[in-house]
């Protein structure tokens, strides 16, 4: 059986394609998302633009992203729902300061 770190490897060799979050290509940096915090036992991870990683752990904290439990549950979050629209037709080596809900 392969481990996480090996079938993130073998994916990081041939490329994802796609943002995992916003679904636009992927950049030159992809970063690895945990679906459910490692810290809350989760072991998924899931390849996403640093400003999509960054709008994640922006909008929701590690209890909100256990409870949710995946990606597209996690969509319809007021926050993330505005992020996708607004984040939807820029290049994908956008980059941008991330601000926290207030």
């Amino acid at each position: 059986m392969m481990g996480l770190r090996e079938a993130e490897r073998r994916v990081a060799a041939s490329g994802p394609e796609r943002c995992a979050l916003c679904d636009r290509p992927l950049g030159v940096r992809t970063e690895w998302h945990h679906v459910v915090p490692r810290s809350e036992g989760g072991t998924q991870t899931a390849p996403l633009h640093p400003i999509c990683h960054r709008a994640i752990h922006a909008a929701a904290d590690n209890a909100t992203l256990a409870r949710l439990g995946d990606l597209a549950a996690l969509k319809t979050l007021p926050a993330i729902t505005r992020f996708l629209k607004w984040i939807a037709h820029k290049p994908a080596d956008f980059h941008a300061p991330t601000r926290r809900a207030r």
